[in-house]
């Protein structure tokens, strides 16, 4: 049933002073009844609102609902509720209390097509589940990065699809104590953490993008999680990285494209948990100052079909320096210089990699400040042409692949 509401005397009952010249939205909730849609004619109205009943709210994209800097503007706490075509503004600005533009507390809720701006916090959904978060925009206040509030906050909350939403200039999207959630086809830009996880197993990871945020995907104590089909670039500066592990076992990362970041991949104790393997396969990595940077000489990940070009630095072991204890296999190499006799796309001779003088910053921190600079540059070459000390191997490829390859399939094959 819909039902329509015309707004005459609303501002006469009692508001707050911040939002006197605004009539409340939240007359129009509670007429509701269980199962109504609400269409209420185009303006500004006052938050906070609180929904306890599963009713729809339909904006039209001609409402805005202003929080009036104080607190949170939704508080969704009911099942099979939806928000949707909604401008959704000025929340408070406290941590503590996670001022948001909506607090979700329930399951099967919609929150679709909306914009979300100047809130602390965007979305917050604690122990809820099956929630859907489709198509909104969402921004954080204008505050420095580390003082921002995160986009979309998953706290406890199971089997929810967070999905082709447009993120500018919030701080991270995290993922906490949360299973079998779908996050797939958002993009996020000027953040700190693009997506975070922390102790969170299960979910799945496709066909994002990531733009310009400090770091792309973290893993942390996050088991099963499965990054497939991403786009991850310009994640720069001295802790900057595409893709980052800590602790995080059996995960798949699949054709995913990580460009012109700091480090590409990092991997610290990955995997974690006895006999289990982390794939990364048919990946390009590209273009980055380091391609692959291992945190200590760890075993237990298989690198297939990848295709490593333009980095400065291929592959980096800080302290062992070496990764031969994880499986490099079939993939493509820029800087291979053997070559296929027999056509069939394979190099004739396996690829291997040194560590020379020149990556004597890995083991003198300070010395990372001549890193590509004409002095190492100078060693390294002399090195490899007259070695004067013994070169370390970091990794071997028996069957690295010739060209690049073209296709996802050829890559998966």
């Amino acid at each position: 049933m819909t039902r329509y509401f015309l707004i005459l005397s609303l501002t006469v009952l009692t508001l707050p002073v911040w939002a006197a010249s605004y009539p409340p939205f939240q007359a129009f909730v509670d007429a509701a009844k269980p199962g109504d849609t609400l269409r209420p004619p185009p303006g500004t109205y006052a938050g906070p609102i609180t929904i306890k009943i599963p009713i729809t709210i339909d904006g039209n994209n001609q409402v805005t609902i202003d929080g009036g800097g104080k607190e949170t503007v939704i508080h969704l706490k009911a099942d099979g509720a939806q928000l949707r075509n909604l401008h959704l503004t000025n929340s408070g600005e406290s941590h503590n209390r996670i001022d948001a533009c909506v607090q979700v507390r329930g399951n099967f809720n919609i929150i679709k097509d909306n914009i979300l701006d100047n809130c602390l916090f965007g979305i917050d959904l604690q122990m809820s589940n099956h929630n859907i978060v489709r198509r909104n925009r969402i921004s954080s206040k204008p505050f420095s990065l580390g003082l921002r509030g995160d986009a979309i906050r998953l706290w406890y909350s199971m089997g929810n699809k967070i999905t082709h939403n447009e993120i500018n200039d919030s701080r991270d999207t995290v993922v906490w104590y949360s299973k079998e959630n779908v996050i797939k086809g958002n993009t996020s830009l000027r953040g700190r953490y693009a997506l975070h996880f922390m102790y969170s197993q299960f979910n799945r990871v496709e066909d994002n993008t990531y733009h310009e945020n400090a770091v792309g995907i973290f893993l942390m104590y996050s088991d099963d999680v499965q990054v497939r089909g991403n786009q991850i670039s310009h994640s720069q500066g001295a802790t900057g990285m595409g893709i980052g592990f800590k602790e995080s076992s059996n995960v798949i990362i699949e054709n995913n494209r990580i460009v012109y970041c700091a480090t590409g991949i990092y991997l610290d104790l990955s995997p974690y948990q006895p006999d289990t393997t982390n794939r990364i396969i048919a990946n390009e990595i590209a273009y980055n100052s380091i391609g692959i940077l291992f945190h200590n000489d760890w075993k237990g990940n298989v690198f297939k079909n990848n295709q490593f070009k333009g980095n400065h630095t291929q592959v980096a072991v800080q302290g062992a320096r070496t990764a031969h204890r994880n499986v490099w296999q079939s993939n493509y190499w820029d800087d291979y210089s053997g070559f296929d006799r027999n056509g069939d796309g394979v190099g004739d001779t396996p690829y291997e990699s040194y560590a020379y003088a020149d990556q004597i910053w890995m083991d003198v921190p300070p010395t990372q400040f001549f890193r590509g600079s004409a002095v190492l540059e100078l060693l390294n070459f002399l090195e490899r042409l007259a070695p004067f000390s013994e070169p370390v191997m970091i990794l071997r490829d028996s069957k690295p692949k010739i060209r690049p390859m073209e296709s996802k399939a050829e890559a998966l094959d």
